[in-house]
């Protein structure tokens, strides 16, 4: 399910917003590998430390838990933008 989904994302009519990257971006890789086991990137890796945050968000969800709420916003985002 996890792979269809990452697909469907890649071919929204329209790019969501950061904020919503950001999460979908946290939300695969709590499914795919756990909780965060890398360092933060240092301060002038601003995309790294933004990515890095967003899966640190998601720390202490299951990967089943995971997987079943990435599936659920890339359903949101394609009601909200369209495929």
């Amino acid at each position: 399910m996890l792979p269809s989904s990452a697909e469907e994302v890649k071919v929204l009519k329209q790019k969501p917003d950061q904020g919503e990257v950001t999460a979908l971006y946290g939300l695969y890789k709590q499914a795919t590998v756990g909780d965060v086991n890398i360092d933060r990137p240092g301060m002038f890796d601003f995309i790294g430390k933004t990515k890095w945050d967003g899966w640190a968000a998601k720390k202490g969800l299951s990967k089943e838990e995971a997987m079943a709420a990435y599936v659920d916003l890339v359903e949101e985002l394609k009601a909200k933008y369209g495929i």
